[in-house]
């Protein structure tokens, strides 16, 4: 069995921005030939939906992990939709609300038009890319390294990190986010959109969705599981990947970074 890795990039929440995905890989690259070191890529979910390329994000990620050893794609609340549209798992409903929220950019860039039935949609991209189901119905809804915890959304604080319900890894927000006082682990995790444009870090997670189907700013963290250095990173639309400041929020206990 080949040992984990012991640098990780986490990325935040991509949502169809291929273009922009690549251009942060791209800068990772540069950083790992300087160091002298192979990180693997865990995507932090909500690969797909909203911007105009999830088909391209996919296939990405399957590059990913076929290419560059220990790395994780994790399930996102917008990947368990697409997932669950795969299965044939959602009510009307739901399909109707998943369509407006970036699901029919995500079928658009399969090829799918925009007239086309759920059921002619479905069999096309199963048919076409198998692949990208296989990567969704495998993904995990939490990954341990070291002191790092790494999901979509966050964690139940009232539960060991080991017993996670993975609903709550895809989905939780206010009883995470406003959660304080330290944890186990440190969370890394997107889903929450940071206002500042910028990852934030308080003493038990460590916030990396920065909107970039919005803003145009990609944003992630280069970590050592062994030392427990953090890096945060950004790349844009017209700025290459560069070292960006985290947002200290310290709600009296300090930050991870303290």
């Amino acid at each position: 069995m080949p040992s984990e890795p012991t640098d990780i990039v986490a990325i935040g929440d991509v949502h169809g921005k291929s273009g922009l995905l690549t251009r942060f890989l791209d800068g990772i690259d540069r950083i790992a030939e300087e160091r002298g070191a192979t990180p693997a890529i865990f995507l932090l979910g909500d690969l797909v939906d909203r911007g105009e390329d999830s088909r391209g994000t996919m296939d990405i990620a399957a590059k990913l992990l076929s290419e560059r050893p220990g790395s994780q794609v994790l399930l996102g609340n917008h990947d368990e939709w697409f997932l669950r549209f795969l299965r044939d798992e959602l009510s009307d409903a739901e399909l109707w609300n998943w369509l407006d929220q970036g699901g029919a950019e995500t079928l658009s860039s399969y090829g799918c038009p925009s007239d086309a039935s759920p059921q002619t949609a479905r069999a096309l991209i199963k048919a076409s890319w198998p692949h990208h189901l296989s990567i969704l119905s495998h993904a995990p809804t939490i990954v341990l390294r070291g002191r790092f915890a790494f999901v979509h959304a966050g964690i139940d604080p009232g539960r060991p990190l080991t017993d996670q319900d993975p609903h709550d890894c895809v989905w939780i927000r206010a009883p995470f986010m406003n959660h304080v006082g330290r944890l186990s682990h440190l969370v890394l995790h997107g889903h929450t959109p940071q206002k500042r444009g910028r990852p934030t870090i308080t003493e038990n997670r460590l916030s990396l969705d920065t909107g970039a189907v919005f803003t145009g700013r990609l944003s992630g963290a280069w970590l050592n599981v062994d030392t427990g250095s953090i890096t945060c990173l950004q790349a844009s639309d017209g700025e290459a990947i560069h070292e960006i400041a985290p947002h200290r929020l310290d709600r009296g206990l300090g930050t991870a970074l303290d």
